[in-house]
């Protein structure tokens, strides 16, 4: 119970502040106020669903060159055609910054009411998306963030610490008892913040039940990437218990290796939660036995979110009548036991 209450701490510290501010919210508007002058503020979800004024985002993500990617394009594409009154300008997908900056510029220059803007590089966007604010376009940024708290209205992010989180904590409850369990890591490119925050929260959970990763490599989120660095890895390791794979694409390749060295003294946990990890989790029949979600709905919330800003509407479920400035969702684990909450929602790799 100890070990869950301090990892909890970690991975909620940055949840707190907007927990006491919801608490004073409660205290200063409960004090000889009308309860329902409390709740009954900003739209409803009614208000919300409604048609309204018709609104113009644009949206430029990246080059659709992986799974989750190309998960994250579509599914701008099919939230913002489930509404109505939402006119949707789509950049084609680019891993060039100065395309995307040009991109852009041009949904500044045509005046579009919101952009949604999943950046190639955060550092490199983030001059743009400050012009863009400026021109009183709000920006929603989504997954890689900008470098000035002044370059986007709400940002949406996946919870990178909190996979590693859900992952080691998996695993920890998995091997218990285990204190000389060999652990395994499969990451993805090093140089990115995102792995990082992934191989920290990993080595956190693990700290709490007095484990410790043995033996990591890196990959490249490709299947290829994943095939040699999972080669390397069983290579030098003849024994190990269990393996966190940071990435369900690159995770094709990690399997393929599994598979050519006969391997099964481990099981595996991946990361994402592609379609095809998932069917391989609920047929249970491979060493892979749950994926932490990364989701790929970001960009389908951006446009909802991007929508409601646009239309000067609120978040109905929260008491403020505001939409958040900043959104962190979760990283649940997928196992055979709940998959069938999650499969629908699953990307093609």
């Amino acid at each position: 119970m100890a070990r869950k209450r301090t990892i909890l701490h970690r991975a909620l510290a940055g949840a707190g502040a907007s927990v006491v501010a919801l608490g004073l919210l409660t205290a200063c508007t409960g004090s000889g106020a009308d309860e329902e002058s409390v709740v009954d503020q900003g739209t409803t979800t009614e208000e919300n669903a409604a048609e309204g004024d018709t609104v113009t985002i644009g949206f430029s993500g990246p080059a659709s060159d992986h799974g989750w990617l190309g998960a994250i394009n579509s599914g701008a594409l099919d939230a913002a055609e489930s509404f109505p009154d939402v006119e949707l300008q789509t950049a084609e997908g680019t891993n060039d910054p100065n395309a995307q900056i040009a991109a852009v510029e041009t949904f500044i220059n045509e005046g579009v009411d919101a952009i949604v803007l999943l950046p190639t590089d955060g550092a490199a966007l983030t001059e743009v998306a400050i012009k863009a604010m400026e021109a009183g376009i709000p920006v929603i940024n989504v997954d890689r963030e900008f470098s000035s708290p002044f370059a986007a209205r709400t940002t949406i992010l996946g919870d990178n610490y909190g996979m590693g989180v859900s992952a080691g904590t998996y695993i920890c409850e998995q091997l218990d008892g285990q204190s000389d369990a060999v652990v395994a890591e499969i990451a993805g490119i090093d140089s990115l913040p995102l792995t990082q925050d992934r191989s920290q929260g990993f080595a956190d959970a693990l700290e709490d039940c007095g484990l410790e990763v043995s033996a990591r490599v890196a990959a490249d989120f490709t299947v290829a990437g994943g095939e040699s660095a999972a080669s390397q890895l069983l290579s030098a390791n003849p024994q190990i218990d269990a393996i966190w794979n940071h990435d369900d694409d690159q995770g094709t390749g990690v399997l393929a290796a599994i598979n050519s060295a006969g391997r099964d003294e481990f099981f595996m946990v991946g990361g994402a939660g592609s379609r095809d990890a998932m069917d391989l989790i609920e047929a249970d029949d491979s060493v892979l036995k749950a994926t932490i979600i990364y989701p790929s709905t970001q960009a389908a919330d951006g446009i909802a979110l991007a929508r409601l800003i646009a239309q000067e509407k609120t978040a109905s479920d929260l008491i403020t009548p505001s939409v958040p400035t900043r959104i962190v969702l979760d990283a649940p684990v997928v196992t055979k036991d709940n998959v069938s909450e999650f499969i629908d929602l699953a990307f093609a790799s």
